[in-house]
């Protein structure tokens, strides 16, 4: 080991003991306000040295996180456009399996359920009629498609959120101070330290 893995140790050790008193809260006033169910997704597009882009989604009930991934695309897309894509037909299957699970516990969201973008042009094709939107990538076409077909039928509803406001931002990137705070409000994470013995 070297100066950087030293590093990159205490680095780690201080985030652990300044987050130490953190907890996941859920309320349903939090619901009250928003839906009771919400999904969110987001990008970097090509920030690893093989060019391919880091892709992160969540899943909050109540205001809390429930689900939540954050992985390296398995292939390199050729657009900001397309790593939206991507990462947008993976939380659409999470949350087709997220509906049959509720379905399953007899839980009806009074909403439909909604997945949040920060790309307002990956928003725009998903939803527009027009289907001017050229790809040589085939299986960027499929999954372009298959969203498509999913928002035009009304079981998955895609709508953009400003960058400042994406939950999903924090797992696709490093995060200077300021923003991973905002970070943990968004993720609704709650000091409980006066509660711990």
């Amino acid at each position: 080991p070297g100066p950087q893995h030293h590093e990159a140790v205490d680095r780690v050790i201080s985030y652990l003991y300044t987050t130490r008193n953190l907890a996941i809260e859920y309320s349903a006033d939090a619901a009250s306000t928003a839906e009771s169910i919400q999904f969110a997704s987001d990008a970097s597009y090509r920030d690893h040295p093989d060019r391919k882009s880091s892709a992160g989604y969540i899943c909050q009930a109540y205001g809390g996180p429930v689900d939540w991934k954050a992985t390296k695309q398995p292939t390199v897309t050729t657009s900001t456009t397309e790593a939206e894509l991507l990462g947008l037909s993976e939380v659409g299957k999470q949350l087709q399996w997220w509906r049959r699970l509720l379905d399953t516990v007899s839980f009806i969201p009074s909403h439909t359920l909604t997945i949040s973008c920060d790309n307002e042009r990956t928003v725009n094709l998903l939803r527009s009629e027009d289907t001017a939107y050229e790809t040589k990538l085939r299986h960027m076409d499929i999954h372009r498609h298959w969203l498509r077909q999913e928002v035009r039928e009304g079981r998955i509803d895609v709508r953009w959120v400003a960058t400042t406001n994406m939950v999903a931002d924090g797992l696709t990137k490093a995060l200077s101070r300021q923003k991973h705070e905002s970070f943990i409000r968004l993720l609704r994470l709650v000091d409980i330290g006066h509660l711990i013995i």
